[in-house]
């Protein structure tokens, strides 16, 4: 993988292990050559994250909308920057220009842009390896509620193990590089009368 996306908070969080953890993220796309493409902005872990990369001299690409360009947001220095329109024209570039993708803690927004990813995995949109960084035990409500949907039949368990999880960014990125995604059953007919 050469770029990969990461999705994480706009704030640091009350812990200090989810900064160190950020850094850490970074310092291992410094060593592979990995480049990062997100959400662009400067605060955070999403600007931990990112000046962990340039202070390494690697590659940062971020990809912001136009209603958070504003001063207090926008990273400066990136590699790249890319302004969109809208945040669904955000998810489309980021989409275009990552290999994989990954989830660090974070809020809202990261649970949305990694729920999105998965269900572009699930209808066979996209087959690129999905993970989760799993720090602190961060993620664990999050997948006990995927565990309940399979048990309750709304999610497959094929399509539950798209989504993968390491407590260390070695051991998930060799998950991601051995990732072959599930195979779609049958397209589902859409057909709108």
């Amino acid at each position: 993988m050469n770029k990969i996306a990461v999705f994480c908070g706009s704030s640091k969080g009350f812990n200090e292990i989810y900064a160190k953890q950020a850094k850490i993220v970074g310092q291992y796309f410094v060593k592979h050559c990995i480049g990062l493409v997100y959400g662009g902005g400067k605060i955070g872990l999403m600007g931990i994250l990112a000046d962990t990369i340039l202070d390494g001299n690697g590659e940062v690409i971020g990809v912001i909308p136009n209603l958070l360009r504003h001063e207090e947001v926008a990273h400066k220095k990136v590699t790249k920057m890319i302004f969109t329109k809208k945040m669904s024209k955000r998810k489309v570039k980021i989409s275009k220009l990552a290999d994989g993708y990954i989830a660090l803690a974070g809020g809202f927004g990261t649970l949305d842009e990694i729920f999105e990813v998965l269900t572009l995995g699930q209808l066979a949109i996209e087959n690129k390896p999905i993970g989760i960084l799993n720090t602190n035990n961060f993620y664990n409500y999050t997948l006990k509620q995927l565990d309940v949907m399979v048990a309750e039949g709304f999610l497959k368990q094929e399509n539950r193990d798209m989504l993968l999880v390491s407590d260390t960014i070695e051991e998930l990125i060799t998950k991601m590089n051995n990732y072959t995604p599930p195979k779609l059953a049958k397209v589902i007919n859409m057909t709108v009368k």
